[in-house]
């Protein structure tokens, strides 16, 4: 049986249209914490399926300082990964988002599927996180608008191109995303950009969406990234997922200088740090 009413918070804070604001308020960005509760995610896929451990991880990543968790019950990585059915992802969440949500800080829930998400935000969650931008499942969009809970609306591609001009993709990717949202009456102010490093992209395309990160202000949106051990580090240095702590590090603190107001991560304390210590650097100037 679907929930019909949300359940509340422990600890009441700012809600729909407020949620927003409130997080994007500070002189850093915001740090989201990932917590998959999947069997194959790149990085840690299976570390946190059982309910008990990702409870522990979800406190873990709050006591280190996280925003927001963002819980997904899908693999969703270029290489490799199985869809599930939103039957399979709910098993998954069922005996975790609710007790994740009670915790107190905001839950983003990372879903492509509307039935998963209005599902989770019947539990609590506060944003809805579509890796493929409104553009996949058609029921997304209402949802989201009927709800009044902000969106993450990210860049995708089914495969990568090395000859696609990635920003011009990009653009126009957001701006079909942005126009399905407008006529299904979702507030301007509840959109999040997000230019999906790593999906749907060459890891120098990766590289190159960072470095040119600010050209997305030409929406006036707030805009996340999520570079956190993603492949493309590896190129550069060779490593495997846990050992591209450094490189994520170098890939937000680039983030955040070229505007992203929203970091997300695997490894909230180090981030939380080093966007703590380079604001108050550039506060000093």
């Amino acid at each position: 049986m679907m929930a019909t009413k949300p359940i509340a918070s422990a600890a009441a804070g700012p809600t729909g249209r407020a949620l927003l604001p409130a997080l994007l308020s500070k002189p850093y960005p915001a740090v989201m914490g990932i917590l998959n509760v999947t069997p194959d995610s790149f990085s840690d896929g299976g570390q946190f399926i059982a309910p008990e451990l990702a409870l522990a991880q979800a406190r873990k990543l709050i006591a280190d300082g996280a925003d927001i968790i963002d819980i997904g019950a899908e693999s969703t990585r270029p290489y490799g990964s199985q869809p599930v059915s939103a039957d399979d992802e709910l098993k998954r969440l069922k005996p975790v988002l609710p007790d994740v949500v009670a915790l107190g800080v905001p839950v983003s829930i990372d879903s492509l599927k509307s039935e998963v998400v209005a599902w989770a935000l019947d539990q609590g969650a506060a944003i809805a996180n579509d890796v493929w931008g409104l553009q996949r499942d058609s029921g997304m969009a209402p949802l989201v608008a009927a709800r009044g809970v902000p969106v993450i609306i990210m860049h995708n591609r089914e495969q990568a191109d090395p000859t696609t001009d990635i920003m011009q993709d990009i653009a126009a990717f957001f701006t079909r995303s942005l126009d399905i949202a407008a006529r299904a009456g979702i507030s301007s102010d509840q959109i999040v950009l997000d230019p999906g490093i790593g999906f749907g992209k060459t890891h120098e395309q990766s590289m190159r969406v960072l470095a040119r990160l600010s050209e997305l202000d030409t929406f006036h949106l707030p805009v996340l990234v999520g570079a956190s051990r993603k492949r493309f580090i590896s190129t550069v240095v060779p490593s495997e997922p846990q050992e591209r702590i450094g490189g994520s590090i170098a890939a937000h603190l680039i983030a955040a200088q070229k505007g992203a107001r929203i970091i997300r991560t695997h490894d909230v304390a180090e981030t939380v740090q080093a966007l703590r210590v380079a604001a108050a650097i550039e506060g000093q100037q």
